[in-house]
């Protein structure tokens, strides 16, 4: 027994070596099978009409306290401990792939205005958000419309930078019920970062990793802390015809693992912030 132990302890790192290698060719091939591609206007317009359908029942939620953030598929004590993702749909769009993907957690002691203060101070993004934000800059955080451009550097088997635009508003219902939306309004993947040779590629080059991205923050105090809710909607390239079974389950995973970061990180970043410094920020 000890034998087939020792056997299988063996066999499995080169199993796992095997499968990173089958996910890396298929990488390859779903990269060199449109090796580049802009976002096409037919998937740009599916994805603005799921947005309006969005954004119309989030205005509808956001009018009411009652259920300004509605349940999520985890509840009770468990919200407190980790991050409840749930996957709302991943939709093929005529040559592209729409993700919405929806995030909640509480945290313990914390108020609406230290997200609120924690979500407008853009400058400190690389540290709130690092290592996937290694740059950011926006108008001042007093303002409730804000532009902001970040690079961002995503890494999922292969390593991603991109440059990203962004308007982002804020708003209340209360001080104890607030929101706030960002929309990419512009995209670019980033060729040989931090060397001589980098340059934004051109849409006629670029891969499709990323292609239009709106984040929807919903945060409502209750007793004892802050529950928060973050929706998120992507766009990038559809899955070529036959690599669906090897790539379709890695591309999935990319904003929900996205998303799970950015929620985890702001939590982190509201657990370290006292509250008495947001109220002194807003007397």
């Amino acid at each position: 027994m000890m034998r087939d132990a020792l056997h299988f302890a063996g066999i499995r790192p080169i199993f796992v070596t095997m499968k990173r290698l089958a996910l890396l060719s298929a990488l390859v091939i779903y990269l060199a099978s449109q090796l580049a591609i802009a976002s096409p206007p037919a998937a740009n317009a599916a994805f603005d009409t799921y947005t309006r359908a969005i954004e119309g029942r989030l205005s509808t939620q956001h009018s009411s306290s009652r259920a300004f953030v509605p349940p999520p598929a985890c509840s009770g004590p468990e919200l407190s401990r980790t991050t409840c993702i749930e996957r709302i749909a991943v939709t093929n769009l005529p040559g592209g792939l729409l993700h919405h993907w929806r995030a909640t957690q509480f945290v313990p002691g914390a108020k609406a205005a230290d997200l609120d203060r924690l979500l407008r101070n853009i400058s400190r993004y690389p540290v709130i958000f690092a290592p996937q934000v290694e740059r950011a800059s926006g108008t001042p955080p007093s303002s409730d419309c804000q532009h902001i451009a970040m690079r961002l550097r995503q890494h999922h088997v292969i390593t991603v930078v991109l440059d990203a635009d962004y308007d982002v508003s804020f708003a209340q219902l209360d001080a104890q019920h607030r929101f706030s939306i960002s929309r990419s309004t512009h995209i670019a993947e980033v060729d040989s970062p931090g060397t001589p040779r980098e340059r934004a590629l051109p849409q006629s080059e670029e891969h499709g990793f990323l292609w239009r991205q709106n984040t929807y923050w919903s945060y409502e105090e209750r007793p004892g802390g802050l529950l928060i809710q973050v929706e998120s909607l992507s766009l990038t390239r559809s899955i070529p015809t036959g690599l669906g079974w090897a790539i379709g389950p890695y591309i999935e995973s990319i904003p929900r693992e996205s998303l799970e970061f950015t929620l985890r990180s702001i939590c982190a970043g509201l657990l370290r912030t006292p509250t008495s410094a947001s109220e002194q920020t807003h007397h």
